[in-house]
């Protein structure tokens, strides 16, 4: 698409999550023990569970913590009973917004991500208005300049979905959300690190913004993302270089 760089967004987008960094080990403890508790405690057996200890990895997330977190999924250690709760709207620009939770009070929740929305020029809206223009999918990122073709039979060999060649040269690799942990290995194996990378709602269809548009609608993601019941944001947007 002209005006945007998917590189330059993703990397923008990845610089915002660096920066909160510090925020987010109660966030992943969160991820951890929902998946321990859904899929039991052994990562090797639990796509979920492994996704979200290397999330935790990824921002050096002490090791206790993460075993901790493990442990009141399984019931070996007290913790809160939080529920998942997906909520969908319009951000600025009609674009398509999805807010994924992890809560003890539905309530609270709702109310906080409504008000985000309210405040800040969207509108929450009704299960399923927005899902059906979303793939959920694992998603790898290789920067512009990447052997694509190399990549590409690597990737199909680790079992990936899909290889998209972008036009500001980066290489997207899909692969079903289980198999993304799986895929990320071997083609680290094969020499090919990802810039980013995870397990995401990737819009099929994007909304372009630009001046003023744009910087309200970061904002709005800003403001969605530093709840504390708020896991993930996705959204279609993609802002104008």
């Amino acid at each position: 698409m002209a005006g945007h760089s998917k590189w330059a967004n993703i990397q923008h987008r990845k610089g915002k999550q660096d920066e909160k960094r510090s925020a987010s080990f109660s966030k992943i403890a969160k991820e951890i023990t929902v998946s321990a508790r859904m899929g039991g405690g052994d990562p090797s057996f639990n796509p979920r569970l492994r996704l979200a200890i290397d999330k935790g990895k990824g921002v050096n997330m002490p090791k206790d913590k993460i075993d901790n977190a493990i442990k009141k999924g399984t019931g070996e250690l007290e913790g809160v009973d939080y529920v998942e709760v997906r909520y969908e709207g319009y951000g600025i620009g009609g674009a398509a917004v999805i807010v994924d939770c992890l809560t003890d009070n539905r309530t609270r929740t709702v109310a906080d991500v409504r008000h985000a929305f309210n405040k800040y020029g969207g509108n929450l809206g009704t299960d399923g208005c927005v899902a059906f223009q979303f793939r959920h999918c694992g998603q790898l990122l290789f920067a512009p300049g990447t052997d694509e073709s190399s990549l590409m039979e690597a990737a199909i060999d680790a079992g990936a979905d899909d290889v998209l060649s972008n036009d500001d040269g980066s290489v997207e690799v899909l692969t079903a959300p289980n198999d993304y942990m799986t895929v990320k290995e071997a083609l680290a194996a094969a020499g090919f690190t990802a810039e980013y990378g995870g397990v995401t709602m990737k819009a099929e269809n994007e909304t372009e913004l630009g001046g003023d548009e744009s910087i309200r609608m970061q904002k709005l993601i800003d403001v969605l993302e530093s709840l504390d019941d708020v896991q993930e944001v996705y959204t279609s947007v993609v802002f104008d270089d």
